[in-house]
C-alpha cells in the first residue's frame, strides 16, 4: 500500500450544519437559549474549552440574526444587530464596556462565552465589572459519559474514519474525560491513519492516548473541588 501524505489543512467544523449534543450538563444553558428575553439583555455561557460555548453561540447568532465577534478582536463600533461575542474574557475592556452599553441603549440583546464566570475575572474598570456580574451566567457542565460516546462517534464520522467498537470503549476509558481530550484524539488518530495508510486499531488508539497525556498536562483525570452553581433562568428573573 501506497504512503499518503497527510497535509497541514485543519479541519473545520460547520457549526450552523451540526447538530447541538443535548445532554443534562447543557440543559440550563439551552433553557436560557430558548427564552425570549434575558436579564439586562445579556446572557453569558461558560465552561470548559470543548464544552459546546462556541457551538451554541453559532446556532443563536443564525437564529437572531447576531453579529459573531471573536472577544479579542472587539473595537469600539455601535452595533446594528444583535451581538455573540465569543472568549469575551479576552475582549480589550474599554471596547468590551462600550459595546455592553451601546448594546443596552439599542435594546439589543448579547450573547458572551468564556472559560470562567465573570465572578472569576480580573477586571480593571469597575464599571464593567459591575455589569458584568450583573449578567445572567449559566454554566456548560462536565460532559457525561453518554455525551462524550456521541461525540466520538460523531467526530469520527465526520472525517469517515472507521472505528471497531472495543477501539470506542478503549478511548473513552483511558482519555481524559472532557470533550477537548476526545476532539484532539480524534485529530490525531486522523492525521495517523492517513499518513500510514493504516486503519484504527487499539495500538494505534494507545499510541494516541499516550501522546495526548504527556503532551498537555491540561489533561488529566483528577476531578475539581471547585464546582460553581448554575443559575437557573427562573431565579435569576427573580433578581
Amino acid at each position: 500500500m501506497s504512503r499518503q501524505l497527510a497535509l497541514p489543512f485543519p479541519h473545520t467544523t460547520d457549526f450552523d450544519d451540526t447538530p447541538f449534543l443535548r445532554a443534562a450538563s447543557n440543559e440550563t444553558a439551552l433553557a436560557w437559549l430558548d427564552r425570549g428575553t434575558w436579564p439586562h439583555g445579556r446572557l453569558l455561557l461558560w465552561g470548559e474549552a470543548g464544552c459546546g460555548k462556541t457551538h451554541l453561540l453559532h446556532h443563536w447568532s443564525r437564529r437572531r440574526g447576531a453579529t459573531i465577534i471573536a472577544g479579542p478582536q472587539l473595537q469600539l463600533e455601535p452595533p446594528q444587530q444583535p451581538i455573540a461575542i465569543d472568549d469575551a474574557d479576552l475582549a480589550p475592556e474599554l471596547a468590551l464596556l462600550h459595546l455592553l452599553n451601546a448594546a443596552a441603549e439599542a435594546g439589543l440583546p448579547v450573547l458572551l462565552t468564556a472559560v470562567h464566570p465573570p465572578s472569576r475575572w480580573r477586571f480593571e474598570i469597575p464599571d464593567l465589572a459591575s455589569r458584568l456580574r450583573a449578567t445572567a451566567a449559566t454554566e456548560i457542565g462536565p460532559a457525561e459519559d453518554s455525551l462524550l460516546r456521541m461525540l466520538l462517534a460523531r467526530l469520527l464520522a465526520d472525517r469517515q474514519l472507521a472505528v471497531a467498537e472495543p477501539v470506542h470503549d478503549y478511548l473513552l476509558r483511558r482519555l481524559p474525560r472532557t470533550p477537548a481530550a476526545i476532539r484532539e484524539a480524534v485529530v490525531r488518530l486522523d492525521r495517523l491513519a492517513l499518513a500510514g495508510g493504516q486503519r484504527i486499531t487499539r495500538t494505534l488508539a494507545a499510541h494516541v492516548v499516550t501522546e495526548i497525556l504527556g503532551a498537555d498536562a491540561s489533561f488529566n483525570h483528577e476531578d475539581s473541588d471547585d464546582s460553581p452553581v448554575s443559575v437557573s433562568p427562573e431565579a435569576c428573573a427573580l433578581v
